[in-house]
């Protein structure tokens, strides 16, 4: 057995040499059985007096851990000369191990070892980052799935609702939202009656402001805004908070006793928000008219009672229940986002952050989807 081994490395055998003081050239099968001679080459190496060296480990066609470790003897061997070792060309699918190699050996001799970085270049990243969208895409539609069985074992078992939870959610998501909801809300309303304004006063058609300022509001503006602040401020809160405890292994210890995340963290969530983004959208309503009240009696000298007479009959039940209607769409949408990112949390603070970041991302991005859906579904049917 061994003398078929030698034969079969006799062609391919792992080889060092150096054609220049700063030049290395490693070529080969590092491996346990085809790296007999590389020990006697390293011991004939000679750094030179170069500061920095490079080797250039293109030919190199194996590697398994005995290579790697005679690898980073090589490495070592011009470090303890004072020299810096530039390793070049290495395959990507031999940077794994010789990286779990090195830090074995940092371990050992209390030190740190830094490893080649290889350029995986544009095709790679595009098809990586391809790859890692479409899992995700992917678990997110499980999470959706698995969020909607947990939903109807609520239905069938209403005991198991945690209510408490549920009421503590809404004043946090809900109550607590009221007064950025109205600043903003208000100033939304004022900022469309003003850039009317002008246009308004030049046709004399001052009263139509009130047409203007209900509809888009009523329709639009109020129940988008809502939910972009709701992703922002307890979406963001979401995933913190569930990311926090994935790091700290609280949801692993869940589920060994036998409790199920999902009906612990995520249900109350998502029934909270059902309940506070509708009313924060009427809300927010009552709050933008208002603002475009103040505006037209500024700038178009449109009275109170003249503008409220005209937003009655401008505005119809409908457009206010296609607004309404939208909420509790928007409401799911920021709660499973920010759940599901949380779920998703591997390591440390730093993956609870990233986290936190595209679950805000990616709830105000859905959101607006969801929006442009809705308005092309309503003009389909007329509404």
């Amino acid at each position: 057995m061994h003398n078929s081994e030698s034969l079969a490395c006799r062609d391919t055998a792992a080889a060092v040499s150096q054609p220049a003081p700063g030049q290395l050239l490693l070529s080969g099968r590092w491996t346990a059985t085809c790296a007999g001679a590389v020990g006697i080459q390293l011991r004939a190496l000679r750094p030179g007096a170069a500061s920095a060296a490079v080797a250039d480990a293109r030919q190199i066609e194996a590697m398994d851990t005995a290579g790697a470790w005679l690898l980073h003897a090589l490495l070592r061997r011009f470090q303890d000369q004072g020299a810096t070792m530039d390793l070049q060309g290495m395959r990507p699918e031999f940077m794994p191990l010789f990286a779990q190699v090195g830090e074995r050996i940092a371990e050992q001799r209390g030190a740190t070892v830094a490893m080649p970085q290889v350029d995986p270049g544009l095709l790679h990243r595009v098809g990586q980052r391809s790859w890692d969208t479409g899992q995700q895409v992917l678990a997110g539609f499980a999470f959706v799935g698995e969020a909607a069985l947990a939903g109807v074992s609520w239905l069938t078992h209403p005991s198991r609702i945690r209510w408490r939870a549920v009421m503590f959610n809404i004043r946090s998501a809900g109550v607590d939202a009221l007064p950025i909801v109205a600043i903003l809300s208000f100033l939304l309303g004022i900022v469309v009656a003003y850039q009317a304004a002008d246009q308004l006063r030049r046709f004399g058609a001052n009263i139509f402001v009130a047409d203007l300022v209900g509809l888009a509001m009523l329709r639009e503006f109020a129940p988008l805004i809502t939910a972009i602040i709701l992703a922002g401020r307890s979406g963001s809160a979401y995933a913190a908070q569930i990311g926090t405890m994935a790091v700290t292994e609280e949801i692993d210890a869940m589920r060994t006793i036998g409790l199920s995340p999902m009906e612990i963290l995520v249900l109350p969530k998502l029934l909270a928000l059902l309940v506070a983004v509708p009313l924060l959208t009427v809300f927010a309503d009552i709050l933008g008219v208002a603002g475009g009240m103040v505006m037209a009696q500024a700038q178009l000298g449109v009275g109170y009672v003249d503008f409220l007479e005209r937003f009655v009959n401008a505005v119809s039940p409908t457009s206010y229940l296609v607004g309404i209607g939208k909420a509790p769409v928007f409401a799911i949408i920021i709660a499973l986002v920010g759940c599901f990112q949380g779920l998703r949390t591997r390591g440390g603070a730093d993956s609870v952050g990233r986290q936190t970041t595209r679950s805000v991302v990616q709830a105000i991005f859905l959101v607006i989807v969801a929006d442009a859906m809705f308005s092309v579904m309503f003009s389909i049917f007329g509404l």
